[in-house]
């Protein structure tokens, strides 16, 4: 997760700093009591709303995702997705653990297996539901997710997000590198040709030693760019 930068607070004397402290208090130390008050106990509701409610919760819903999550590994899809009779599937704990670590990682799990079976409209749906700050694992669904856009018809949005994907996690070569080819490519389509070279300019740029940017520079003169180097 990313941290906030602290900003250094311009410099007052102390004297001022003294009697604005002391004027403030004075207008507002009943309504700062009331709301410190109100703090305290709003913490202490989220307490024990975390070690009787949400830990709990949490820990079914792991116990109850990783059967399903074997099943993938395994490659028994409808298995995967649907559940066995005894273990829920990636769409029962969608269902029954909705807030969860396990059940918004069940929704990558769907989007994947959705999109497998040719079922663009809820690898989508499934897709979109999906978020996390592992920028790798994102940069992943948003893949996925411009598959199901570009298979569905949806162009524009498929380039966008092969776009986004490319950015995300602009340290893994092999795939930022692959996702902007992509992105290329679907802008081209699209017609959008400036698009498109920007997305192979970046390519050749960050990735020249890639599949895809070792050849760049054929892609680039097909759509009017001639290298002179």
């Amino acid at each position: 997760m990313s941290e906030t930068k602290k900003t250094t607070a311009q410099e007052l004397e102390e004297v001022q700093v003294i009697q604005q402290a002391k004027d403030f208090w004075g207008k507002y130390s009943k309504p700062v009591s009331y709301i410190g008050g109100l703090v305290i106990l709003l913490a202490g509701g989220w307490l024990a709303y975390k070690n009787f409610v949400k830990d709990p919760k949490e820990k079914k819903s792991n116990e109850a995702i990783s059967k399903a999550q074997m099943y993938f590994a395994m490659d028994s899809l409808d298995l995967a997705l649907n559940g066995d009779g005894a273990s829920a599937g990636f769409l029962k704990v969608i269902k029954n653990y909705d807030g969860t670590d396990a059940g918004n990682l069940a929704h990558y799990y769907a989007g994947a297996i959705y999109l497998r079976k040719e079922d663009y409209k809820n690898a989508i749906k499934h897709l979109e539901d999906f978020s996390t700050s592992a920028t790798q694992i994102q940069s992943l669904a948003w893949r996925m997710l411009a598959d199901a856009y570009m298979s569905n018809g949806q162009k524009e949005k498929g380039a966008e997000y092969y776009e986004k994907a490319a950015t995300l996690n602009e340290k893994d070569e092999a795939s930022s590198s692959d996702n902007l080819y992509y992105a290329a490519r679907a802008y081209e389509y699209l017609g959008k040709n400036e698009k498109a070279v920007k997305m192979l300019t970046l390519l050749k740029e960050k990735y020249p030693k890639s599949v895809h940017g070792m050849v760049v520079d054929k892609y680039l003169a097909r759509l009017g760019v001639i290298n002179n180097d």
